[in-house]
């Protein structure tokens, strides 16, 4: 490995067997908060493609979400952690969150590619409602040509749309789709619950809900612990698909 390898000591070590193909899932995604459909995704996708670690990446300043209220970088980075901690192929990484400037994922991509050998792969892992919109993102081509592309989706999701975008694209994706019955959780239902003083529970792991709870994130604390609004953090949460 590089010294840059070496810096970021956040990121698995893998590709040292040079007759060995290795798998790496990066898990990309605001995680405002992760959740157990992002957990249960990636653990399916750990199994069905046989990686060999999945690493969660929050994004830092996501480039779609520049006009939307986000949390620190600091918090869904630590939300994260907690979230994988007790998993010993998932990997929490900041590589995202300590970047500066808004986030690209094929930035991230370029970065991999260049610590890591050609026996290293990367399996890019999103949502389902994501791959429509990926042959849009900015270089839709680098991240065509860097990793396969693995889009979650919930049971019942219509995907004609998009496999039309894919197919209509002037670049080569490499797609597979994996149904999650877990997805039909999102991050902004679980934002809504907290403002409604609702519980979290089986929807986050515990320790999520308890770091929510302690640093008064998304604007409302749960009846139990005093209902009352912070001024300072009322705002209204945009919802999307994946958190």
């Amino acid at each position: 490995m590089t010294q840059r390898m070496e810096e970021r000591i956040d990121l698995p070590l893998l590709g040292k067997d040079p007759s060995h193909t290795y798998r790496m899932g990066i898990m990309g995604g605001t995680f405002d908060p992760i959740h157990n459909g992002h957990l249960v995704a990636a653990e399916q996708a750990f199994d069905d493609l046989e990686l060999d670690v999945v690493v969660f990446m929050p994004a830092g300043r996501p480039a779609f979400k520049q006009d939307k209220r986000v949390s620190s970088g600091e918090d869904r980075y630590a939300m994260t952690l907690l979230a994988t901690s007790d998993n010993p192929h998932f990997i929490a990484s900041r590589f995202e969150v300590d970047r500066a400037g808004i986030t690209y994922t094929a930035d991230t991509l370029e970065y991999l590619s260049g610590i890591y050998p050609k026996n290293v792969e990367f399996y890019f892992i999103t949502g389902a409602d994501a791959i429509a919109e990926i042959v849009t993102w900015r270089h839709a081509e680098t991240i065509a040509r860097l990793a396969h592309v693995v889009g979650a989706t919930r049971p019942g999701y219509d995907l004609e749309h998009a496999r039309s975008a894919i197919a209509a694209s002037n670049h080569h994706f490499d797609v597979t789709y994996l149904e999650v019955p877990a997805l039909a959780i999102s991050s902004s239902y679980l934002r809504e619950r907290v403002v409604a003083g609702q519980s979290l529970r089986y929807l986050t792991p515990d320790q999520v809900t308890g770091y929510i709870h302690k640093h008064h994130l998304y604007g409302v604390l749960p009846r139990r612990y005093g209902a009352s609004k912070i001024a300072e953090t009322d705002v209204e949460w945009e919802g999307e698909v994946d958190g």
